[in-house]
């Protein structure tokens, strides 16, 4: 019996090691006559080891060789960060920090020799949209918001972790291009419906907009406000990307879509090709729904703002957006042409306080509010935007990160490790709804907090009393200089009626 097992053991061995020198020929072979690589033809079988390295660098990289402030689009530093809000372990650190103070763009702000007392401070007051132009404003209560993000480029627990999250914060939640879907309302958060320029979930059979889909909508209480959007930071200029491997079925049915097919929207409204139309649109939408209107736009340059402003001054008060969500060309999403997001649209840190200018030069910045985007995921960051003339913050990926996001770079291959932007139920195993949306509400209230802290260190009572005064800005000289000399405040022109 012993002799027979060896003779079969001996036999499997013999067996694998022709399979393995088979299959080591077949490759070679294969790889030494085929055009496509280089490395390949030259160097037949090993080659593949050059493949395989390549993929592991980004992570090895990751991991093991960048510093807590190299990587890209999201240092460690700024991960940990938000990890350590979202999981409520506070933002305290110990022996000094990392972050240079030396290196041009570095925030820095203004502490007053006598900071505000607790007993002085104040809770940041809310805003309302729409006031006194709609039917039914919306009030806004938390600075920092969860920006568009689509069901279908994030997973279904995915969204109902944000939408719990958002209710337990008292913060918003937009949509994103995709349609609302039943897991946005899930947590009965405040919803911000957006209209993209395919229209998913608000258009006909046709695939124009339907004001039958509008009024369905507006009905819905937690549904606060629609947004038009025109353009995001990640891809100006052309329109949203799904890949067909994550469109299934419900998504599918969410959107008006074929299944499996990529879903690619225009790269504008067709009907809107002037800011004249889309006053027109903002006008039509907001007497369907009776509820605040406002667009989405990444900034390539000042004419934009100037023809907008100078259009709603023509029509009226009435005639303007009830809010701006300016989108800085740094901003991310789940599919983008790469040469889009390297290259086009203005950073955040120059479109904001160049919005903010137009505004004010047009005796239109109390009747329409600024929320500004683009990888202000920290509360310095977020209090830079409230100095230069924000009057709220949305980010997309801070809420991610705060689910448990690795910034692993798969968003679009339907393989995200995590499942935030991934449709495969076994990568949902992970993702336990309960305990992402508290992790989503601690973040939120925990960067409104720092928000807070650091304009308490600033002598303000509260957030909203941020001006561009107290934020200063290092030059690549090793100096810093004020926000307000950089972009000084335009002579305001008084309000306009209504």
């Amino acid at each position: 019996m012993e002799a027979l097992m060896s003779v079969f053991q001996v036999s499997v061995g013999v067996l694998l090691a022709i399979a393995l020198a088979a299959w080591l020929l077949y490759r070679y072979v294969r790889d030494s006559t085929q055009t496509q690589h280089t490395i390949l033809r030259n160097y037949p079988v090993v080659g593949h080891l050059r493949y395989f390295f390549e993929q592991l660098g980004e992570y090895f990289r990751q991991y093991f060789f960048l510093g807590d402030r190299e990587e890209m689009p999201f240092n460690r530093a700024t991960r940990g960060w938000v990890y350590r809000l979202a999981k409520d372990e506070g933002g305290v650190i110990g022996f000094g920090s990392t972050y240079s103070l030396h290196e041009p763009g570095a925030l820095i702000f203004v502490n007053a020799p006598f900071p505000v007392l607790d007993e002085d401070r104040e809770a940041t007051p809310p805003l309302v949209l729409g006031d006194g132009y709609c039917d039914k404003p919306f009030v806004a209560r938390s600075i920092v918001n969860i920006s568009g993000m689509s069901y279908g480029a994030i997973s279904q627990p995915a969204v109902q972790s944000l939408s719990r999250g958002a209710a337990l914060a008292g913060c918003w939640m937009n949509t994103g291009e995709g349609g609302l879907s039943p897991y946005h309302l899930e947590g009965n958060c405040d919803v911000i419906m957006q209209v993209g320029t395919a229209k998913y979930g608000v258009r006909d059979s046709q695939g124009l907009l339907s004001e039958a889909r509008l009024r369905e909508l507006a009905a819905i209480e937690s549904v606060r406000a629609f947004e038009i959007k025109l353009s995001q930071g990640a891809k100006p200029g052309k329109g949203g990307v799904l890949p067909g491997t994550k469109v299934t079925e419900e998504i599918a049915r969410i959107r008006g879509i074929p299944v499996g097919i990529d879903s690619i929207s225009p790269n504008r409204h067709p009907e809107v090709s002037n800011v004249e139309q889309l006053l027109d649109r903002i006008a039509l939408i907001r007497n369907v729904t009776g509820k605040p209107v406002g667009i989405k736009t990444a900034i390539g340059g000042w004419r934009f703002m100037n023809e907008l402003c100078e259009a709603i001054l023509r029509r009226g008060m009435d005639a303007a957006p009830d809010f701006i969500a300016i989108d800085g060309g740094e901003g991310g999403s789940g599919a983008a042409p790469q040469a889009l997001a390297d290259h086009v649209a203005l950073s955040i840190d120059e479109a904001l306080p160049r919005v903010v200018d137009a505004l004010i030069e047009s005796g239109l910045r109390e009747r329409v509010k600024l929320i500004a985007a683009g990888k202000l995921v920290t509360s310095a960051r977020a209090a830079w935007a409230l100095s230069a003339g924000a009057d709220f913050v949305n980010t997309a990926r801070g809420f991610m990160f705060s689910l448990g996001c690795i910034q692993a770079l798969r968003c679009h291959t339907n393989s995200c490790p995590t499942g935030v932007t991934s449709h495969n139920p076994k990568l949902h195993r992970g993702l336990v709804v309960e305990d992402k949306a508290q992790r989503v509400a601690n973040y939120c209230n925990n960067m409104n907090m720092e928000i807070d802290m650091i304009a308490h260190s600033c002598g303000l009572r509260h957030a909203r009393e941020f001006r561009r005064e107290h934020t200063r800005i290092v030059q690549p000289n090793g100096q810093s200089i004020a926000l307000n000399m950089l972009y000084p405040y335009p002579d305001p022109q008084p309000a306009r009626p209504a």
